[in-house]
């Protein structure tokens, strides 16, 4: 039996186990997606009259509008989000204490403050005739402090020998923060970075509450409008429809993730250096190279020695 560097490969056995297993569990799966929609039918959820609005233009445009006005709030969340989160994260590794300890506090209360709660906070204060800034600068808010941790725990890792030798040659710590940290940093932060952008795009979602008429609410509305079909409300429908839309979006910004950090690792790897030509010939000849030695030894020394 061979052996890997994490774990030992299965056996005969084993592979036979863990095939068994792979079969019950995806036949137990199957069986579970069945009994939902058997549940699903039998509760008169797939009648044609609930999902034949769906195939109307003006439905569908509809969907379309609630769709770019959730995109437009979720491209400026994370843009602020993420401007906010490096201030943060600069502010957290601040030699200053006065500018240390302030953003601290600033981290860990937008952190702890519930974001539906700081949504409404800021629709009624401030933005009850404009909910979108109100969705906005919630996401800002609580997703740049995540954000900024992400960036503090990202550079931190970076090894400190990276730091002591770039303070060595007499950078100054902007210059290596911006030269040798960030962009060693950035392709282990990548993962959680996009991460939270998912949870940002999700967390649009609330703003339904504060009649802000993003993509649940465009669905919520159009539920409520349509008749029930004997009794049945277009509720499911909507959150099966709208619930594939909001999936499709995640499952597409973690493709546009993988992707980016792939391209960052084959940018990292480079194309290998170029040889000299004479180094190539060197490497080619070992008699030239040795006869190019002795040569240099006999300009450097003046010739052979006399007796």
């Amino acid at each position: 039996m061979s052996a890997s560097v994490l774990y030992d490969v299965p056996g005969p056995k084993a592979r036979r186990r863990n095939r068994v297993y792979g079969v019950v569990s995806t036949l137990a799966l199957l069986g579970l997606i069945a009994f939902v929609i058997y549940r699903l039918d039998d509760t008169g959820q797939f009648q044609a009259g609930l999902w034949d609005d769906y195939q109307y233009a003006n439905t569908q445009d509809r969907i379309l509008e609630g769709l770019l006005t959730t995109l437009k709030t979720f491209a400026l969340a994370a843009v602020f989000s993420l401007a906010l989160g490096a201030v943060l994260a600069a502010g957290r590794l601040s030699d200053h204490r006065w500018v240390r300890w302030p953003t601290a506090v600033l981290v860990e209360f937008f952190r702890a403050m519930p974001l539906l709660i700081m949504i409404f906070l800021l629709y009624y204060a401030y933005f009850d005739t404009q909910p979108m800034w109100a969705l906005v600068i919630g996401l800002t808010l609580y997703n740049g402090s995540v954000q900024s941790e992400i960036f503090r725990a990202g550079i931190n890792a970076v090894p400190k020998g990276q730091s002591e030798a770039a303070y060595a040659l007499g950078l100054r710590k902007t210059q290596v923060m911006t030269s040798v940290l960030i962009p060693q940093a950035v392709r282990s932060m990548l993962p959680s970075i996009i991460s939270q952008l998912v949870v940002t795009l999700k967390d649009t979602s609330l703003g339904f509450i504060i009649l802000y008429e993003e993509l649940l609410y465009v669905g919520k509305a159009f539920a409520e409008r349509t008749p029930p079909e004997n009794g049945v409300y277009a509720f499911i429908p909507m959150v099966i429809v709208f619930g594939s839309i909001y999936i499709l979006l995640c499952l597409a910004l973690s493709s546009l993730a993988t992707w980016i950090e792939r391209s960052t690792q084959r940018s990292r790897k480079g194309a290998p250096a170029a040889v000299p030509a004479g180094a190539a010939t060197a490497m080619a000849d070992p008699s030239h190279s040795a006869d190019a030695g002795s040569r240099g030894g006999d300009a450097r020394g003046g010739g052979p020695k006399a007796d």
